[in-house]
């Protein structure tokens, strides 16, 4: 599923815009900072890991927009941080950007020209390569699924978060890939709905067998028997193992761990912040409240009552079963895994 791509000829990033899907495919064009900024924190693109490839190519656009000028590295320095900064939590945005300067200062390009060149060069390795690593993480993760399971998922960490292919939903087609029989329930996910209108979309295209579920009935599907797996996706996962994902995730963990239903998390290292200490360092982004005061444009509750709308929150490490890695499966102590895991990749 194609959802990320630079348009060469026109200079610009296509991003299928996620906020129609399911029932309209339309393509927002960026063309400038603003354009990505506006694109990270109003939801047409979303998912650590597509946030991060999208925040590689946003600086490409970002040194095209200051070429002219005599102060660029100046302009280019504060545009870069405004991509860097336009959501707090997701890992992977401030990431990508560390990434491109650490290009820029192992190339030394000469001109903008030449910065453009090398950047876009470096975006488009990062794109192709989180699909190759969502691949051989998917890998990794289907060994963790048995033919028959259903698997429950929690808001959506397929194609569409990720360059393509999926981290959570990786696991899930790679395990089809091998010949399994799996089911997948997709949680609502509340208020975006990224469950029943991402996850549910991918897979039924893919053809695999999917059931929303109310975030709600989460508890009582599990006391049913009615889930075998849990596999979710990060957003950023602390030096300890504490892993930020959608709000409603630590829920779900709690009550798989009352069912005695295993919790997998499937991230990239990238989405490993090991800078962050534990879960209570990790920011949590606050979202506007009409995000749960509007339903397509019509108020559902009274206008004047206040809204919690936190976008994610903190899953315990204590919770979570393994955590999915293109290096492998990482298990308890996680502060230990995490630590050689992160001084064994390339790059280190």
């Amino acid at each position: 599923m194609e959802h990320i791509y630079f348009n060469k000829e026109k200079g610009c990033l296509m991003l299928l815009d996620q906020r129609l899907l399911p029932h309209k495919e339309e393509w927002f064009e960026c063309v400038g900072t603003q354009d990505i900024v506006y694109a990270l924190q109003q939801m047409v693109v979303r998912g650590a890991p597509a946030i991060g490839v999208t925040a590689a190519f946003g600086c490409v656009l970002a040194c095209n927009e200051v070429a002219a000028r005599n102060d660029w590295k100046a302009s280019l320095e504060k545009k870069l941080r405004d991509i860097a900064h336009a959501r707090p939590t997701a890992a992977n945005l401030a990431w990508a950007v560390e990434v491109m300067l650490h290009e820029q200062l192992k190339g030394q390009p000469e001109s903008t020209d030449d910065l453009i060149k090398l950047w876009l060069d470096k975006a488009m390795d990062l794109h192709s390569k989180d699909i190759a690593i969502n691949k051989r993480m998917g890998g990794y993760g289907a060994e963790l699924i048995n033919d028959g399971d259903t698997v429950m998922t929690h808001c959506n960490a397929g194609a569409l978060a990720t360059g393509g292919y999926g981290t959570a939903l990786g696991v899930v087609r790679a395990a089809v890939d091998q010949g399994k029989k799996v089911k997948v329930i997709a949680n609502e996910t509340r208020p975006f709905l990224q469950g029943s209108r991402l996850t549910a979309y991918e897979l039924e295209q893919d053809g695999i067998e999917v059931t929303v579920a109310c975030d709600n009935a989460c508890a009582h599907l599990m006391q049913q028997g009615l889930v075998d797996k849990v596999v979710v996706g990060a957003d950023r996962i602390a030096a300890n193992g504490d892993v930020a994902n959608k709000i409603g995730t630590y829920g779900v963990a709690l009550a798989a761990s009352a069912h005695g239903v295993p919790f997998y998390v499937a991230a990239p290292l990238s989405t490993i912040d090991i800078r962050t200490k534990s879960g209570k360092d990790i920011p949590i982004e606050d979202r506007t409240p009409d995000e749960v005061k509007f339903i397509n444009g019509k108020l559902i509750l009274p206008e004047n009552v206040g809204v919690y709308n936190f976008a994610f929150d903190i899953t315990p490490s204590t919770l979570i079963s393994a955590i999915i890695t293109e290096y492998g499966i990482l298990h308890k102590p996680y502060d230990e895994a995490i630590n050689r895991v992160c001084a064994q990749a390339p790059g280190a």
